[in-house]
């Protein structure tokens, strides 16, 4: 079973990232509502995959991708935002995020993303 931390302070989008990933079977998902816990879950939960929010209270998105990716080099990390300017996009692949995806997004967006990195069922 693939193992997921979903990392965003609003608990309605990891809500909704956590039933997408549910109903497709396959996944177990791990949440964290701000950058400090979920640079302590990755450690503790070692996930497959990790769906990264930017703007997150403690510590951003780009400090917890960093963080990730000194423990774990090979990490997979999925930027997650709203703030969709070409600029961040940009700045999230040359700090070493694996992808980006724009919210909103819907379902089959989401899993298209994940299935590029994980064995999806």
């Amino acid at each position: 079973m693939n193992r997921v931390l979903v990392a965003d302070d609003a608990s309605f989008m990891r809500l909704m990232i956590r039933q997408i990933l549910v109903r497709r079977g396959g996944f177990e998902i791990v949440e964290a509502g701000n950058g400090l816990t979920a640079i302590e879950l990755y450690k503790k939960a070692r996930p497959d995959l990790v769906i990264l929010d930017i703007t997150m209270p403690e510590a951003d998105g780009f400090q917890v991708l960093s963080e990730i990716l000194t423990f774990d080099a090979s990490a997979c990390v999925i930027m997650c935002s709203a703030l969709a300017q070409g600029v961040i996009l940009k700045e999230a692949m040359r700090r070493g995020a694996s992808d980006f995806i724009v919210k909103p997004f819907c379902p089959d967006d989401l899993l298209q993303v994940v299935c590029k990195y994980l064995t999806c069922p």
